[in-house]
């Protein structure tokens, strides 16, 4: 063979080779782990709160992702926490077969599960159903109760095709926020202090029970005690929404802070507020009713659920006249005033 023969031999082989890695075919890419591999990364996002502003690195502590075939088998799991999850970039990778399809959950910020539990799992026999998160309570009697502030929790969902592009590629699993702090503050019209000691807090409902969708399933009654009951300083004017008070001074409040889960539109909490001494009742009201009241103010267009789901935060502040009874002409949630008589919402 002649040397032009075996220039055109070796240009022709470098030409061959250039095509086989290069082109990435479909036979190929499951094999060679270079520049043909597909890559997965799975990001986070928690933009569904009242800011429409990711909120994921400062508020989520903890992840844990499953993943499920498309027949709904867990086929993997991945479970991380601390200082990597405030980190603006932060992902995790994932092994996906291509061309494949997959249904992605996460529960998030559960924590050492001292407020969630989530079932056992066995890769290749948890189905996406059993994925349930059940709130831990306590029993006094046959009462199930609920007094701590629980870890926040988060849920979210994602069907994923995996593609045979090479590359690495990012797709985001959108996070709703599932608990909710409610504050109620007690204050006296006359401008009198208020001893929180006086008074019992709790909330009624039946939400202790996730599905896998984030859907409520039947529990039994849930009733949420306060893990925070304190006294509070409050400047007042001599006139508060047309009711003559005692000269503008600081006076102390009730301030009760209660943790409960979510917050769904089909089922109807109730706040309940007594007086300790004789069980009396002060007011007792529909939760979500009260909440949604100013819902139009934000944003009329936004549905309730949506409302709610964005919404973790609820201050509630209730008027007492000189006898102790709630004053239910007027209410304020969430800075906004509430005046039933004339109809007006401020």
């Amino acid at each position: 063979m002649n040397k032009l023969s075996q220039l055109v031999g070796i240009i022709a082989i470098a030409i061959l080779s250039s095509v086989m890695f290069s082109s990435c075919d479909e036979s190929f890419i499951y094999d060679y782990e270079g520049d043909c591999s597909v890559n997965y990364r799975i990001q986070f996002s928690y933009d569904m709160n009242m800011k429409y502003a990711n909120a994921f690195a400062h508020e989520v502590p903890s992840v844990s992702l499953y993943i499920f075939d498309e027949e709904g088998i867990l086929v993997s799991q991945v479970h991380d926490s601390g200082e990597a999850l405030a980190s603006d970039d932060y992902s995790i990778e994932v092994e996906l077969t291509p061309q494949e399809t997959y249904r992605l959950l996460a529960w998030c910020g559960i924590g050492d599960e001292e407020s969630f539990d989530l079932p056992n799992v066995e890769e290749g026999k948890t189905t996406i159903e059993e994925m349930k998160c059940r709130m831990n309570r306590a029993y006094v009697g046959e009462r199930a109760i609920v007094n701590d502030d629980l870890h926040h929790l988060f849920h979210g969902m994602k069907t994923l095709t995996v593609t045979t592009e090479p590359g690495t590629h990012y797709e985001t699993i959108n996070l709703t926020k599932d608990t909710n702090v409610v504050r109620v503050v007690l204050q006296h019209l006359s401008g009198e202090d208020v001893n929180p000691d006086e008074f019992t807090f709790e909330i009624q409902d039946y939400n202790g029970f996730l599905a896998h969708d984030n859907t409520l399933l039947e529990d039994e009654l849930i009733t949420y005690q306060p893990w925070s009951v304190t006294g509070g300083s409050a400047y007042i004017n001599a006139d508060v929404y047309g009711v003559p008070m005692r000269e503008a001074t600081t006076v102390n409040v009730a301030l009760a802070e209660l943790t409960v889960n979510r917050l769904c539109v089909e089922r109807r909490p109730i706040l309940v507020v007594k007086r300790a001494e004789d069980n009396e009742l002060v007011l007792s009201i529909p939760l979500i009713d009260y909440a949604l009241l100013v819902k139009g103010n934000y944003n009329h267009s936004m549905g309730d659920q949506e409302y709610l789901d964005r919404q973790d935060e609820y201050n509630l502040t209730f008027f007492l006249d000189r006898s102790g009874d709630w004053v239910s002409s007027v209410i304020i949630i969430n800075s906004w005033k509430i005046v039933f008589n004339s109809g007006v919402i401020e």
